[in-house]
Protein backbone atom coordinates (compact mmCIF):
# COMPACT_ATOMS: atom_id res chain seq x y z
CA UNK A 1 0.00 0.00 0.00
CA UNK A 2 1.21 3.96 -0.45
CA UNK A 3 0.99 6.65 0.83
CA UNK A 4 0.08 10.20 -0.46
CA UNK A 5 1.19 13.19 0.63
CA UNK A 6 -1.65 16.30 1.56
CA UNK A 7 -1.98 18.86 2.85
CA UNK A 8 -2.66 19.25 6.73
CA UNK A 9 -5.43 21.74 5.90
CA UNK A 10 -7.12 19.64 3.84
CA UNK A 11 -8.20 16.94 6.49
CA UNK A 12 -10.98 16.94 8.47
CA UNK A 13 -11.44 15.04 11.62
CA UNK A 14 -12.62 15.22 15.42
CA UNK A 15 -9.18 15.45 17.20
CA UNK A 16 -10.23 14.23 20.50
CA UNK A 17 -11.98 10.91 18.48
CA UNK A 18 -9.19 10.36 16.28
CA UNK A 19 -6.33 10.96 19.34
CA UNK A 20 -8.32 10.12 22.36
CA UNK A 21 -10.73 7.53 21.25
CA UNK A 22 -9.34 6.01 18.03
CA UNK A 23 -5.47 6.56 19.27
CA UNK A 24 -2.35 6.47 17.25
CA UNK A 25 1.25 5.01 17.79
CA UNK A 26 3.98 7.20 18.09
CA UNK A 27 7.22 5.96 16.21
CA UNK A 28 11.20 7.25 16.18
CA UNK A 29 14.06 5.94 14.64
CA UNK A 30 15.21 4.26 11.08
CA UNK A 31 13.08 1.03 10.13
CA UNK A 32 16.28 -0.82 11.12
CA UNK A 33 16.39 0.25 14.87
CA UNK A 34 12.82 2.04 16.18
CA UNK A 35 10.55 2.03 18.71
CA UNK A 36 6.45 2.66 19.04
CA UNK A 37 4.56 2.99 21.72
CA UNK A 38 0.23 3.32 21.96
CA UNK A 39 -0.99 6.89 22.79
CA UNK A 40 -4.41 8.20 23.18
CA UNK A 41 -2.74 11.89 24.79
CA UNK A 42 -2.23 14.50 22.58
CA UNK A 43 -2.82 18.02 21.24
CA UNK A 44 -3.22 19.55 17.71
CA UNK A 45 -3.06 23.25 16.89
CA UNK A 46 -1.15 26.26 16.00
CA UNK A 47 1.88 28.11 17.80
CA UNK A 48 4.87 29.94 17.14
CA UNK A 49 2.90 30.26 13.67
CA UNK A 50 3.19 26.56 12.40
CA UNK A 51 0.88 23.48 12.64
CA UNK A 52 2.18 21.62 16.08
CA UNK A 53 1.38 18.52 17.49
CA UNK A 54 2.28 17.83 20.91
CA UNK A 55 2.69 14.48 23.22
CA UNK A 56 3.92 12.85 26.13
CA UNK A 57 6.34 10.03 27.02
CA UNK A 58 7.06 9.28 29.93
CA UNK A 59 10.86 8.76 30.77
CA UNK A 60 10.48 4.81 31.42
CA UNK A 61 9.44 4.04 28.14
CA UNK A 62 11.62 2.64 25.35
CA UNK A 63 10.43 5.03 22.91
CA UNK A 64 11.13 8.27 24.98
CA UNK A 65 15.34 7.12 24.22
CA UNK A 66 14.44 7.02 20.39
CA UNK A 67 12.40 10.36 20.67
CA UNK A 68 15.52 11.82 22.40
CA UNK A 69 17.77 10.85 20.08
CA UNK A 70 16.10 11.29 17.08
CA UNK A 71 14.56 15.09 15.55
CA UNK A 72 11.65 13.52 14.45
CA UNK A 73 8.73 10.78 15.20
CA UNK A 74 5.67 9.88 13.44
CA UNK A 75 2.35 10.12 14.82
CA UNK A 76 0.10 7.09 12.89
CA UNK A 77 -3.64 6.46 12.93
CA UNK A 78 -5.53 3.45 12.25
CA UNK A 79 -8.53 1.89 11.49
CA UNK A 80 -10.52 -0.15 13.75
CA UNK A 81 -9.38 -3.46 12.02
CA UNK A 82 -5.73 -2.77 14.07
CA UNK A 83 -7.30 -2.33 17.40
CA UNK A 84 -5.46 -5.67 18.81
CA UNK A 85 -2.40 -4.55 17.28
CA UNK A 86 -2.47 -1.10 19.03
CA UNK A 87 -3.73 -2.77 21.95
CA UNK A 88 -0.49 -5.14 21.61
CA UNK A 89 2.05 -2.19 21.59
CA UNK A 90 0.38 -0.27 24.30
CA UNK A 91 0.84 -3.72 26.77
CA UNK A 92 4.16 -4.95 25.60
CA UNK A 93 8.00 -3.38 25.81
CA UNK A 94 9.86 -3.30 22.50
CA UNK A 95 13.13 -3.84 24.84
CA UNK A 96 11.64 -7.34 25.29
CA UNK A 97 10.45 -8.02 21.64
CA UNK A 98 9.88 -7.04 18.27
CA UNK A 99 6.23 -5.46 18.96
CA UNK A 100 5.85 -4.29 15.68
CA UNK A 101 6.44 -7.44 13.85
CA UNK A 102 4.06 -9.14 16.50
CA UNK A 103 1.46 -7.01 16.32
CA UNK A 104 1.87 -7.12 12.00
CA UNK A 105 2.74 -4.02 11.26
CA UNK A 106 5.11 -3.26 8.41
CA UNK A 107 7.58 -0.56 9.30
CA UNK A 108 8.05 2.44 6.24
CA UNK A 109 10.30 5.13 5.63
CA UNK A 110 8.33 8.86 5.20
CA UNK A 111 11.00 11.95 5.17
CA UNK A 112 13.18 9.75 7.11
CA UNK A 113 11.04 8.79 10.06
CA UNK A 114 9.40 5.20 10.66
CA UNK A 115 6.09 4.67 10.40
CA UNK A 116 3.80 1.88 9.14
CA UNK A 117 2.18 1.15 5.65
CA UNK A 118 -0.69 -0.15 7.78
CA UNK A 119 -1.74 3.21 8.75
CA UNK A 120 -4.72 4.99 7.46
CA UNK A 121 -2.77 8.81 7.98
CA UNK A 122 0.93 9.64 9.70
CA UNK A 123 1.71 13.14 10.45
CA UNK A 124 5.40 13.52 10.45
CA UNK A 125 6.91 15.99 13.27
CA UNK A 126 9.52 17.70 13.84
CA UNK A 127 9.96 17.90 17.37
CA UNK A 128 10.65 21.87 18.49
CA UNK A 129 10.23 22.20 22.15
CA UNK A 130 10.37 20.00 25.36
CA UNK A 131 9.58 20.26 28.57
CA UNK A 132 8.65 18.07 32.17
CA UNK A 133 5.27 17.81 33.63
CA UNK A 134 6.05 18.62 37.34
CA UNK A 135 4.41 18.54 40.55
CA UNK A 136 4.08 22.28 41.68
CA UNK A 137 2.96 23.39 38.36
CA UNK A 138 -0.79 21.63 38.69
CA UNK A 139 -3.04 24.26 39.42
CA UNK A 140 -5.89 22.48 40.69
CA UNK A 141 -6.47 20.21 44.06
CA UNK A 142 -8.53 17.28 41.62
CA UNK A 143 -5.58 15.57 42.39
CA UNK A 144 -4.77 14.60 38.72
CA UNK A 145 -1.34 14.15 40.11
CA UNK A 146 -1.50 11.52 42.31
CA UNK A 147 -4.46 9.86 40.27
CA UNK A 148 -1.63 9.56 36.64
CA UNK A 149 2.07 10.28 38.71
CA UNK A 150 1.78 7.62 41.85
CA UNK A 151 3.71 5.47 40.39
CA UNK A 152 5.01 6.48 37.54
CA UNK A 153 7.11 9.00 36.85
CA UNK A 154 6.15 12.40 34.89
CA UNK A 155 5.74 13.06 31.32
CA UNK A 156 8.16 14.57 28.64
CA UNK A 157 5.97 16.78 26.68
CA UNK A 158 7.42 16.95 23.26
CA UNK A 159 5.90 20.15 20.61
CA UNK A 160 6.35 19.25 17.60
CA UNK A 161 5.94 20.85 13.95
CA UNK A 162 3.97 18.75 11.92
CA UNK A 163 6.14 18.96 8.52
CA UNK A 164 4.06 16.14 6.45
CA UNK A 165 0.80 14.17 6.48
CA UNK A 166 0.39 11.26 4.47
CA UNK A 167 -3.05 9.10 3.69
CA UNK A 168 -3.40 5.57 2.29
CA UNK A 169 -3.89 6.00 -1.04
CA UNK A 170 -7.43 4.68 -2.40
Amino acid sequence: MSFKKINLSDLTFNPFTLIGKDWMLITSGSPSAFNTMTASWGQLGKLWNKDVFTCYIRSNRFTYEFIENNSCFTASFFGEQYRDALSYCGSHSGRDCNKAENAGLTPTELDGCTAFEEADMVFVCRKLYKDAIKRDSFLTSDSLDDKFYSNDPYHAQYISEIVAVYVKEK
